[in-house]
C-alpha cells in the first residue's frame, strides 16, 4: 500500500532537516576540533567572504617533515590524492595516487599548476614549504566560467613529534545558482576528502617508521 502523499512529504522534510542540522555540520568539520573549524588557516585572506567553508583535520604520528613531502606531490600526473583513484577516474581524471615519496615531484612553487584533471588544474597561490600549501581557482563547466571562488588549503601543525593536518575548503559564489551545484559537490568532497586524510596519515606514518628507503625516482 502506498503511504499517503502527506506523509512522504512530511519524510522528505524531516530528512531534510535532519541533514541540515547535524550530518552537514558534521561533514564540513570531520575531524576538526572547534577551535581548528573556526580559526585561520593559510589562504583564508584569498576570499574574504565564504559562502561556504569546510575545515576536515586528522592525527598523523610523525612530524610535519615527513607529511610535508605527500602533501607537495599532490596532482594529477604526480602523485595523485591519496584516495578514490576508481571513482575520479569515472569522470577522466587518470589519478594515480603514489605509496611512495618520489623527488621530482616535491619542487612545487607559487603559480604553479596541481591538475585535477589532465585539462583541469589549481593554481599554487600560497606556499609555506613544510608548512601550507594553497590552491586557488575552479572547475570550469565546458566553455562555461566556474560560478565560484574556491581556495584549497593544507596546514600542517606540529606538536612534540605529532602532526595535525588540516584541509580547509573555502567557497564564495559568482552567481546565484552556484550552491545548486556546490551543495552537492560538497557532499561527494567530505567521501573523498576523508578518505584522502587517511591516506596520507598511514603513507606519511609509514615513512616515518621505515624512513628513507620509501623515497624513489619517477614511478
Amino acid at each position: 500500500m502506498r503511504p499517503p502523499h502527506g506523509a512522504g512529504v512530511r519524510g522528505v522534510a524531516l530528512a531534510t532537516a535532519a541533514y541540515a542540522l547535524a550530518i552537514r555540520p558534521w561533514q564540513l568539520r570531520w575531524g576538526a576540533t572547534v577551535e581548528e573549524a573556526t580559526g585561520p588557516v593559510a589562504g583564508d585572506d584569498l576570499i574574504a567572504k565564504p559562502d561556504i567553508t569546510a575545515t576536515r583535520a586528522i592525527t598523523i604520528r610523525t612530524t610535519a617533515e615527513n607529511v610535508w613531502p605527500w602533501i607537495a606531490q599532490l596532482g594529477q600526473g604526480r602523485g595523485g590524492f591519496y584516495s578514490y583513484d576508481m571513482l575520479e577516474d569515472l569522470v577522466g581524471c587518470d589519478i594515480h595516487s603514489a605509496d611512495r615519496i618520489v623527488l621530482e615531484w616535491q619542487d612545487i612553487a607559487v603559480g604553479d599548476q596541481v591538475r585535477l584533471h589532465p585539462e583541469v588544474g589549481l593554481a599554487v597561490a600560497a606556499m609555506e614549504r613544510g608548512r601550507s600549501l594553497v590552491l586557488q581557482g575552479g572547475v570550469p563547466m565546458g566553455d562555461t566560467p566556474p560560478p565560484y571562488d574556491f581556495t584549497w588549503a593544507f596546514a600542517l601543525r606540529e606538536h612534540d613529534g605529532v602532526t595535525r593536518l588540516l584541509v580547509r575548503e573555502r567557497y564564495a559564489y559568482t552567481t546565484w545558482w552556484a550552491a545548486l551545484l556546490v551543495e552537492p559537490v560538497e557532499a561527494v568532497s567530505f567521501v573523498m576528502s576523508k578518505k584522502m586524510l587517511r591516506g596520507i596519515k598511514d603513507r606519511a606514518e609509514g615513512v616515518g617508521a621505515a624512513g628513507a628507503r620509501s623515497i624513489g625516482g619517477t614511478m
